[in-house]
């Protein structure tokens, strides 16, 4: 919490040199609020972008802690005083925001602010945020700052000066946020473009082998009487293409693997990848994700690496007809399920198969991050292989 007001010119070149730094538009939002907070000395500072459906896309807070934000709830509806940020774009400013005639009351979990500052972000005409202040730190001699009551003369302790503070600030935090959602809408382009381009490989790769072992298996099945010998050759080459094939179509998920989990995050990375495997084979891949939380990045790749490993087993090994892989939060972390109703093996040769099967891999993977694997199987009954990561 800030110890006593920034003010001057090089308090507010530091906001606004902080602000430009991010590319991401999350970034930006967290440095607008934090930098709203510590120039105008306010307990909390709050950022809402809305959506099309009467509420907010994002909202972003600084001063309330995690568990607070938590207890709190769901994201604030654009009502009271919010909508009026939004909606009559003018900037509010309060002695007490709770005896305003629009304010409707918060959740009990809500901290208790008093007075208020508040102001549209504006790109031109369009309203693309509200930025609020609430409960102006005053200084008590001996003591650090405190939020008090409101002040006896019933006036707001957010003065004419900070509203023109917040109004600089505002108008650069437009500017920072316009250029974050154009670099994030300029690297979606790129994302998609090189997707598309590794569709078109993927397609021609594929499709290659696919027609020269079309062409192999017709030549075979006309040799199967008249000369067997020759059909086996041919048999064995529609094999070693169908292998081709099938590396091709791998090389081209993977080569997805990176940009894909940076940019999309783990769930909608695996959802995808099994999209794409699913129509690849014969057996049904499924995909479900409940209450997901992005986690480190390194739990991400190693959770991700297990899952191709463990698709890969089922799809190549175990002769299963259904492939389901679940993705669920556990706590602060999340627990990865591949299950499969392919032949199983014994548990008693897990040792053996688990060399076979990548499973020492996905042990070592698992390990450097800190989760747990465990692999249940028998044979005719298929397989398990569950990991849980602690997240962070």
């Amino acid at each position: 919490m800030s110890q006593g007001p920034r003010s001057g010119l090089a308090a507010v070149s530091s906001a606004l040199l902080a602000m430009s730094r991010h590319l991401e538009v999350r970034d930006v939002l967290k440095t607008i609020v934090a930098s709203a907070r510590e120039l105008l000395d306010a307990e909390y500072a709050a950022l809402g972008v809305p959506d099309d459906h009467g509420g907010f896309a994002q909202f972003v807070v600084d001063g309330v802690s995690d568990a607070q934000w938590k207890a709190i709830g769901p994201l604030p509806r654009q009502h009271g005083i919010l909508a009026a940020m939004l909606h009559e774009a003018k900037a509010e400013r309060l002695a007490d925001v709770r005896k305003d005639p629009r304010f409707e009351g918060w959740p009990s979990a809500h901290p208790e602010m008093s007075d208020f500052l508040g102001l549209p972000i504006r790109d031109d005409d369009e309203v693309i945020g509200a930025l609020f202040l609430a409960n102006k730190l005053r200084p008590v001699e001996g003591h650090p700052p405190h939020p008090p009551s409101p002040k006896p003369d019933g006036s707001c302790g957010f003065t004419e000066e900070d509203e023109e503070l917040l109004s600089i600030l505002a108008q650069h935090a437009a500017i920072a946020l316009t250029n974050a959602r154009l670099y994030e809408r300029s690297r979606e382009l790129t994302i998609a473009e090189e997707r598309s381009r590794l569709a078109h490989e993927l397609h021609d790769a594929v499709s290659q082998k696919l027609f020269s072992l079309r062409l192999t298996a017709q030549a075979a099945a006309t040799l199967v009487d008249r000369d067997p010998s020759r059909a086996k050759g041919e048999l064995q080459h529609v094999a070693a293409l169908a292998a081709e094939a099938a590396d091709e179509l791998r090389a081209a998920v993977v080569e997805l693997r990176p940009a894909a989990l940076d940019e999309d995050g783990l769930s909608a990375t695996l959802r995808t990848q099994i999209q794409v495997l699913d129509r690849a084979h014969t057996a049904r891949v499924t995909f479900t994700g409940r209450g997901f939380r992005a986690l480190p990045a390194a739990q991400e790749e190693a959770m991700l690496r297990v899952a191709q490993e463990a698709l890969h087993n089922a799809l190549r090994h175990s002769g299963a007809d259904h492939v389901a892989v679940a993705l669920e939060r556990r706590g602060c972390g999340a627990v990865l399920r591949i299950t499969d109703d392919g032949s199983g093996f014994e548990p008693q040769s897990i040792r053996r198969a688990g060399r076979h099967l990548g499973l020492v891999s996905m042990r070592d993977r698992t390990n450097g991050v800190g989760g747990t694997l465990t692999v249940e199987s028998a044979p005719g009954k298929g397989t398990t292989i569950e990991m849980e990561v602690p997240g962070g």
